[in-house]
């Protein structure tokens, strides 16, 4: 099969609140801003910030598809994670350190690291 998946979006209350929070987690600036839809592509995969209230779109935040970003090791998963709003700590789940927080805008976002 030739399908691939590059992009993921969120959606947000509020569009330079969640830019602020991105930008500071990933370390960089949104790549396209816009008030509607902006995006930040990292390592070639864009994430999207969607403004749905614009669109007149309903939405329910919940729990159940989680974004999952992966850094290189623990002691840097516990300083991405500083001032977080933890829903689930870090926790050792087989090869890897896991754990999930909530943004601002209300998602639900796993953090991973190698259990060496």
């Amino acid at each position: 099969m030739d399908l691939h998946i590059n992009s993921l979006y969120l959606c947000v209350n509020d569009m330079d609140r969640a830019i602020k929070f991105y930008e500071e987690l990933f370390e960089q600036e949104v790549t396209e801003r816009d008030e509607l839809y902006s995006v930040f592509e990292v390592n070639g995969f864009r994430l999207g910030l969607f403004a749905y209230k614009l669109t007149n779109e309903t939405h329910e935040f919940g729990s159940n598809c989680i974004p999952s970003f992966s850094v290189d090791d623990l002691k840097l998963l516990d300083a991405k994670l500083k001032g977080k709003d933890i829903c689930f700590p870090i926790t050792r789940i087989g090869n890897n350190w896991v754990a999930e927080f909530v943004d601002p805008e209300g998602n639900h976002i796993e953090m991973t690291a190698p259990a060496k």
